[in-house]
C-alpha cells in the first residue's frame, strides 16, 4: 500500500516546540507532534470502498495487515509524522479558551489525483489538548460517526468522510449519561478524511492570544490551499475569505435543514472553515418534525442547538470568526455587511430549498405563507418529516383534496390523534398546495422525479444506528454493512429495503441512544 505524503499543514505552519505529550497550554503553534496510542488488538470491522478508492487504496490493500495497523494507530505511515491541531472555541455560547484535538490525531496529508486529503484518527489517545479526558473513543460513537459521514455525503450534504472503523481490543470507561454510573465499553477508532480539519476555533485561538503573526500565517495558508480563487495577502483578500466562509457555512446549513439533520454541538470549534459537517457527536435526525428538538442531553434545558435554531447559531458563530479575523482587517464595516446579509440570503436560499421539496419550480408572492402554514401543520400532531415529504410527491395536480390527504396520512405517528380540526387544517393547506401546483407547467411525473431527488426516502434514523450498535456489540457487523449500502442511495426506492422506510418504533421514543445522546463517546 503506497500513499503519496504531502504534509502541507505541518510543513508550512509553526509546530509546538515542546514535544512532551502532557496536557498543557500551547502558544504560537498550529499543532503539536504526538504519537497515537498503540491498540492492543486492532480489528478492522468496516471500511468505505469509495473513500479508500478516493485515496488510491485498493480493495486488496484494505485486506493487508498494514491497513489495519496504519489506521488504528498501531504503526505509523512511512514518511509521515502525526500531530494534533491546536484551536480554541466558544462552547454553548461561552468562551472556553484553548481546546484543540483532544482525541483526534492527524496521521498525514496524502495526495491523490491532484487532491490532498488529511487522514485523522478519532479515538487514538491523549494529546496535549486532552484536558481531563483519555483521548479514546468507544465502538458506539465510532459506528455513529462512520455511518453518518458516508450517509451525509450521499445525501448531498457537505461533510467529512470516513475511511475505516477499527476495534482497538481495549476497554474504555464511559459515563454515557453523565449520571455517575460509568461502565466499560469496547474501544474503537475511526479514520476521518477531509481536505482539511481547520475550524473557526483555529483562528479564534491566535486572535485571543494576540498572536497576530500566527493568525496571519494560518489565514494565508488556508486561502492559498482551500480558497485559491482569492489572490494576495491584503485586507481585501481577508474580507473575501470571510465572505467565502460565510457562503459555504450558509450552504451547509440549508442542506441540514433540507434533510432534517441536527448537529447537536454547534460550538465554534466544531465549525469547519470549509463549510463541512464535522465532528459527529450527539447528532440526530428529525423523526417527527419538531423545530425545538435537539438530540443532545447536555443541551436539553436551553436547547441552544435545536433544529430550528441552527441558522441563527451559524450566524452567531460567524460573528466569532469575524472577531477573530478583525485584527487582519481592522475595519468593521465590511465584516458587518457580510454578517447582515447572511440572514437575508439564507431566507432566500431556504425558500428555494423548500420550494424544491414541494416540487415547485417558480417563485410566487404567497410562497412564504404556504411554507409557513406547512411547518405549523407539521407540528399539530407528530408527523414524520422524511415520510411526509416523500409521500407528498405522490399527489397529482388534478387530485381531489381528500385523496391528497390520504397520501400523507401514513406520515402521522398517531392517527387517532388526528382530530377533525387537525384534518381541516391539512385540507386547507392541501387546497392551497393543489392550487399552487396548477400554476406550474411541470408534469406530475416530472415533478415527482424532481421531488424524489431532494426528499430522501432513507436517512440514518437514530434507532437504525442504535440497532447496528447493539448488533456490533455482539460481534455481528452485518447491519453496519447493510445500512452503509442502503444509505449510499438514499433517494432511490430500494424496494427490498422498504422496512427502513418506516416511522420510529415506539421502543425507540425515549431510549438512550435512539432519542437522546450525550457528548460521551
Amino acid at each position: 500500500m503506497k500513499l503519496k505524503i504531502n504534509n502541507r499543514f505541518s510543513a508550512e505552519l509553526p509546530a509546538d516546540i515542546d514535544e512532551t505529550n502532557v496536557t498543557r497550554q500551547v502558544h504560537n503553534s498550529c499543532f503539536s507532534y504526538v504519537m497515537p496510542r498503540v491498540p492492543s488488538n486492532p480489528k478492522l470491522i468496516h471500511f468505505s470502498e469509495e473513500v479508500s478508492e478516493m485515496l488510491g487504496i485498493t480493495e486488496k490493500d484494505t485486506q493487508l495487515p498494514e491497513f489495519t495497523a496504519f489506521f488504528s494507530g498501531k504503526e505509523i505511515i512511512p514518511n509521515s509524522r502525526p500531530y494534533a491541531m491546536s484551536y480554541a472555541g466558544h462552547q454553548f455560547g461561552n468562551w472556553a479558551g484553548q481546546l484543540g484535538d483532544g482525541r483526534a490525531i492527524i496521521l498525514a496529508e496524502v495526495e491523490q489525483n491532484k487532491q490532498v486529503f488529511a487522514l485523522q484518527l478519532k479515538g487514538a489517545g491523549m494529546t496535549p489538548y486532552s484536558r481531563r479526558a483519555d483521548g479514546l473513543a468507544v465502538l458506539r460513537s465510532s459506528i455513529r460517526e462512520h455511518l453518518c459521514s458516508e450517509a451525509m455525503f450521499h445525501l448531498g450534504v457537505p461533510t467529512t468522510r470516513s475511511l475505516s472503523l477499527i476495534l482497538t481490543g481495549d476497554q474504555v470507561l464511559r459515563d454515557v449519561m453523565y449520571d455517575g454510573h460509568p461502565d466499560y465499553e469496547k474501544g474503537a477508532v475511526v479514520c476521518r478524511v477531509a481536505p482539511s480539519f481547520i475550524r473557526f476555533g483555529n483562528f479564534e485561538l491566535f486572535s485571543s492570544q494576540n498572536d497576530l503573526k500566527t493568525l496571519k500565517l494560518l489565514t494565508d495558508f488556508t486561502i492559498k490551499y482551500h480558497f485559491p480563487e482569492i489572490k494576495g495577502e491584503t485586507k481585501e483578500s481577508y474580507i473575501q475569505f470571510f465572505q467565502a466562509v460565510a457562503d459555504k457555512t450558509r450552504e451547509m446549513i440549508v442542506q441540514w435543514q433540507r434533510v432534517g439533520f441536527v448537529h447537536g454541538v454547534m460550538n465554534t470549534d466544531n465549525m469547519s472553515i470549509l463549510g463541512l459537517t464535522i465532528d459527529y457527536g450527539p447528532y440526530g435526525w428529525l423523526e417527527d418534525y419538531n423545530p425545538n428538538w435537539t438530540p443532545n442531553t447536555t443541551d436539553r434545558e436551553n436547547r441552544r442547538y435545536r433544529f430550528g435554531n441552527q441558522p441563527e447559531i451559524a450566524l452567531w458563530n460567524l460573528y466569532q470568526l469575524a472577531n477573530a479575523l478583525y485584527p487582519l482587517i481592522e475595519e468593521t464595516a465590511p465584516l458587518e455587511s457580510i454578517l447582515n446579509d447572511f440572514q437575508t440570503i439564507y431566507e432566500d436560499d431556504y425558500l428555494t430549498m423548500m420550494l424544491s421539496k414541494l416540487g415547485l419550480e417558480t417563485k410566487k408572492e404567497n410562497d412564504n405563507q404556504l411554507i409557513h402554514i406547512l411547518t405549523e401543520n407539521l407540528q399539530l400532531t407528530e408527523t414524520d418529516m422524511t415520510i411526509f415529504f416523500r409521500k407528498l410527491s405522490h399527489i397529482k395536480k388534478e387530485e381531489v383534496v381528500e385523496n391528497a390527504f390520504l397520501h400523507i396520512y401514513e406520515s402521522f405517528y398517531k392517527t387517532e390523534a388526528v382530530t377533525e380540526q387537525i384534518k381541516d387544517s391539512w385540507l386547507y393547506w392541501l387546497t392551497q398546495y393543489l392550487n399552487r401546483m396548477q400554476e406550474e407547467s411541470i408534469s406530475d411525473d416530472d415533478r415527482k422525479a424532481a421531488m424524489n431527488l431532494v426528499n430522501p426516502k432513507y436517512v440514518l434514523r437514530n434507532y437504525m444506528a442504535h440497532l447496528a450498535i447493539e448488533a456490533a456489540d455482539k460481534e455481528d457487523y452485518s447491519l453496519i454493512e447493510e445500512l452503509h449500502q442502503l444509505l449510499k442511495n438514499p433517494y432511490q426506492e430500494q424496494i427490498e429495503a422498504e422496512k427502513w422506510f418506516a416511522k420510529r418504533p415506539d421502543w425507540a421514543r425515549e431510549k438512550i441512544g435512539s432519542s437522546m445522546l450525550s457528548c460521551s463517546s
